[in-house]
């Protein structure tokens, strides 16, 4: 197959969503100082995405840019992490329900779908979890409109985890959860495609939110 066709976020993003994701799931401590040297070799990306990628967490309260020394973390909140999904789950309802009701061209997002199934299948994770934002951005993109894939591009923190679930047993569920939502989707099913995608977001939330004693 062509991975070219599969689109994924641009270099910036993926390097925001690494560390985003590192910083919702503590991995990343709040108070602990960040490079753009350390973070570059880290990701295996040039210094000028991960300089972008600080600008746009320092515009989102997650670090503080320090001139000419990186960033600190400054960590996150339950509430900042609730406020973070509920965006989402607002934003990207409203993406499918769109999506049905324009009868928006769905193949791409079928397309990545299916790639992901094969994934699966052969126990690669790491690639799932590539065609699970492939799946999302081609859905965002279906829907038209360049202001809210902006948002959701600059908000996605890549496969939500928690700690009491891992990689594997997440991606199977977040699998499922897809299954179900492609069947909608190609039913034109609206109402449900809305439900079901903000089932799928807030699951997510509740997964990352095990990492935080609440």
């Amino acid at each position: 197959m062509n991975l070219n066709k599969i689109k994924l976020l641009p270099a910036r993003e993926q390097a925001a969503s690494s560390l985003r994701k590192a910083i919702l799931t503590r991995e990343l401590e709040t108070g602990s100082a960040i490079t753009l040297d350390e973070i570059s070799k880290l990701l295996g990306i040039s210094i000028t995405p991960v300089r972008e990628a600080f600008q746009i967490l320092a515009g989102e309260g997650l670090i503080k840019l320090r001139p000419n020394k990186g960033a600190i973390v400054l960590g996150i909140n339950e509430k900042a992490i609730r406020d973070h999904y509920e965006t989402r789950w607002i934003l990207e309802s409203e993406v499918v329900y769109k999506v049905c009701e324009t009868n928006a061209d769905i193949s791409k997002v079928l397309e990545s779908f299916e790639r992901a199934e094969e994934a699966l299948k052969i126990n690669d994770y790491s690639e799932y979890s590539k065609y699970n934002q492939s799946f999302h951005y081609e859905l965002w993109t279906a829907a038209n409109n360049e202001k809210i894939r902006a948002l959701l591009s600059s908000m996605w923190n890549g496969l939500s985890t928690g700690s009491n679930v891992g990689e594997e047993e997440y991606a199977q569920i977040s699998m499922g959860e897809h299954t179900q939502l492609m069947e909608a989707l190609k039913k034109r099913d609206a109402e449900l495609s809305k439900r079901l995608m903000k089932e799928h977001i807030m699951r997510s939330m509740e997964n990352m939110l095990t990492h935080y004693n609440i």
